[in-house]
């Protein structure tokens, strides 16, 4: 009798430390290393059910006082941009884009500490050194791409300069835009949001289905923007769906949404090995 086992990574859980997004709250993540023969197969799988990729690692926010952490995806066939978004990709068409393989550049990492001063000077990156910076963008075993954006140059300028960066990890039904970052000087541009329709653009010409956002939060002034997309799905109850009314994804913050951690993992779908084997029976 033939069967085909699944891949059977281990998971742990991180130790509490206090939410970025939300006030007075403690984090903790559940995660999984992502290494081996099998690390495309398995990010494209676990990425589906709401993990995230950080280097060498897929991770799912895991709290005990809330789930409201919601990994958030774009429906590329069905988005609609609105009149300010369409605004904006026109008032940005100058931008050049540029995907490369993923190697860090120091014109890369002097814009990445521009973005962390201006923006998250007090955030867990603040600190990071053009070699941990190397290690963002170099230590992926999956499919990644670094998409730059070049503006025109301006007086006294030579060539292009540097606008903004995304990387970003190819999956087998979309895009996922692991981080992003851009120069804080062209606030007008609104450039964090004209990556996203650009990704959107980016995964209409390939044929993917989705974008993937990374999490929104409901209740966080710092992720509300995202609920700012058309066709926006969110992962909720082990299915996605769409967002509707951010209102009322409320109940989401209160402790009694958390189900226990060995519940969680025990709902995960894993990926079945490559080449079934033959076993006895």
């Amino acid at each position: 009798m033939r069967h085909t086992l699944p891949i059977a990574p281990q998971f742990y859980v991180t130790a509490p430390q206090p939410c970025p997004y939300l006030d007075g709250r403690m984090e903790r993540k559940l995660f999984t290393a992502l290494q081996g023969d099998h690390a495309q197969r398995l990010n494209d799988t676990l990425s589906k059910q709401g993990f995230r990729r950080s280097q060498n690692v897929l991770y799912r926010p895991s709290c005990a006082e809330c789930s409201a952490c919601l990994s958030a995806r774009i429906r590329v066939e069905d988005f609609e941009p609105n009149r300010t978004q369409r605004r904006l990709m026109a008032r940005n068409g100058a931008l050049r884009r540029n995907a490369t393989s993923p190697w860090a550049t120091e014109d890369q990492f002097a814009l990445f500490r521009r973005y962390l001063d201006h923006r998250h000077a007090d955030g867990g990156m603040a600190d990071m050194d053009i070699f941990e910076f190397a290690a963002m963008i170099e230590e992926t075993p999956i499919r990644s791409r670094v998409i730059e954006y070049t503006r025109p140059a301006e007086a006294g300028e030579k060539g292009r300069a540097l606008a903004a960066v995304c990387l970003t990890d190819v999956f087998d039904d979309g895009l996922s835009m692991v981080y992003s970052f851009y120069d804080p000087d062209l606030t007008r541009m609104s450039l964090g949001t004209y990556l996203i329709l650009d990704h959107v653009e980016i995964a209409r010409e390939a044929k993917l289905p989705y974008v993937y956002l990374g999490y929104w939060v409901p209740g966080s002034r710092k992720m509300g923007y995202k609920a700012g997309f058309s066709a926006l799905e969110i992962y909720k109850g082990g299915r996605w769906q769409e967002i509707g009314d951010p209102a009322d994804h409320s109940a989401e913050l209160h402790p009694l949404s958390v189900d226990p951690i060995a519940e969680q993992v025990a709902r995960i779908s894993l990926p079945e090995a490559r080449g079934p084997r033959d076993h006895k029976s």
